[in-house]
């Protein structure tokens, strides 16, 4: 099955979490529990990179949005790396890109979360 996580703290209760290949119900999981151990450390942000995703399914969009329910009591923030067009489509048609904001680079995701202010 082609598919990798890996997860880097990029600075005071943020972390990157970098998904490669197809995130699906099979793989999903795993996802979750990455996401569910980072914001256990106390991460504010958390920064998912699909910039190596080549599919995901409504399982993905669930721990997402399961993720940032759970980082909002917390003040804290998900948000996505994307430039895929057809994984960027399955967030505008769901609406869900209300939700999350979604950079074009992982570049500009860190940028914006060094420019949060903080509380």
């Amino acid at each position: 099955m082609n598919f990798d996580i890996s997860t880097e703290p990029v600075g005071e209760g943020a972390y990157v979490i970098a998904l490669s290949g197809e995130v699906d119900l099979y793989t999903a999981p795993e996802f979750k529990q990455q996401l569910l151990d980072v914001i256990g450390k106390g991460a504010k942000s958390v920064v998912v990179d699909f910039s190596n995703t080549t599919f995901i399914d409504s399982t993905t969009l669930g721990v997402l949005v399961g993720g940032v329910k759970r980082l909002r009591v917390n003040d804290g923030q998900l948000s996505l790396v994307c430039s895929d067009r057809n994984i960027t489509k399955i967030f505008e048609i769901t609406g869900l890109d209300r939700v999350f904001t979604i950079h074009p680079t992982r570049e500009e995701a860190l940028s914006k979360l060094s420019s949060q202010p903080s509380a």
